[in-house]
Order: C-alpha cells, then sequence, then structure tokens
C-alpha cells in the first residue's frame, strides 16, 4: 500500500493530486483558503427558509380513474414504452397499476372506491340501541318506584283523614 488509509492504491501522481486538492472529491471546484474564510466571515449566520412546507396528503383515486388509467394502459400496452410514458405523465408508479388490475380481476368493485384508513369503527349500531333502551329501562323502573312511593304515602293519609282507599287487585283492573 502506498501509505494511505482507504486500502486504495494510488500512483505516486495520483497521491500528490489529492494532497494538493485537500481530498475533495474530483467532481468539487477548488477554492482557496482566502475565499473559504471570506465566505464564513461574510455576515450573520444564515437564516432559515421562512417558507411553510405543506404537509404530504396521501393521493386517493376514483374508481373511474382507475378504470380509465386500466383502459389507456391495455391501449399502450402495444406500443413499446407508452405504458411507461403513461405512468410518468399520469405520476404513477407500476405497482398501482397491478393493483388495480388484481382488482378489478376479482371483479370488487368496492375495492375500486377509495377507502377509510385507520382502525375500524367498534361501535356497533345494535350495541348503542341495546345501551339506550337499557339507560330507557332504568329511568322508567326509578319513575315506577317513585310512583308507587306516592302512592303508599297517599293511601296512609287517606286512612288517616277516615277516607280508605280499597286494594284492587292488578288483574280485576282489567
Amino acid at each position: 500500500m502506498n501509505g494511505n488509509s482507504l486500502g486504495v492504491v494510488l500512483s505516486s501522481g495520483g497521491l500528490a493530486a489529492a494532497e494538493r486538492s485537500g481530498g475533495s472529491p474530483p467532481g468539487e471546484p477548488q477554492r482557496s483558503a482566502a475565499a473559504a474564510k471570506a465566505g464564513a466571515d461574510s455576515g450573520p449566520a444564515s437564516q432559515p427558509d421562512p417558507e411553510v412546507v405543506a404537509k404530504a396528503k396521501r393521493r386517493t383515486y376514483t374508481a373511474e380513474y382507475k378504470q380509465r388509467i386500466l383502459e389507456e394502459a391495455e391501449t399502450a400496452a402495444a406500443t413499446r414504452g407508452a405504458v411507461g410514458a403513461l405512468l410518468r405523465r399520469e405520476g404513477l408508479y407500476s405497482s398501482l397499476l397491478a393493483t388495480w388490475r388484481q382488482e378489478r380481476v376479482r371483479g370488487i368493485r368496492e375495492a375500486l372506491t377509495p377507502q377509510q384508513r385507520g382502525p375500524k369503527s367498534k361501535r356497533h349500531p345494535l350495541e348503542e340501541e341495546n345501551q339506550k333502551l337499557r339507560r330507557q329501562l332504568g329511568q322508567l323502573t326509578e319513575k315506577l318506584r317513585k310512583a308507587e312511593i306516592i302512592i303508599e304515602v297517599q293511601k296512609k293519609v287517606a286512612a288517616l283523614l277516615g277516607n280508605p282507599i280499597p286494594e284492587q287487585d292488578p288483574e280485576e283492573q282489567s
């Protein structure tokens, strides 16, 4: 080895050129030490760019768009390079075409429409109705208990005043 730590064998001319250039890659422009120092002392620290970058949003495709692209890809398949041009024009990946073709073959129209991302809802409509009915049952039971207490008090007051209320069987009332 020629004394370099990278394990690359350089000729004596190549080693001298690397030492002269300061080890910078061949594609970079050469800067003098004075120019580098002037660039560092040229003023206050650089300010960050105040522009706010928009947050990336996942693209969604309608079923009609997917079908149109699949039809165009089928017609373009006859010409060499036409499918690639279509994908570049639309900004799509070939994997999307493969996925859309599989969905179309399976005949899943619902799969061609955009689907909601994220966890599935754990709420079930029948459970919600069941909970509502249970709350209503609890409220009505409490009202019935209060009404029975009021009726008992009214019976006792009527008995104290000398006008007793006769007991009626619930079966005889109907």
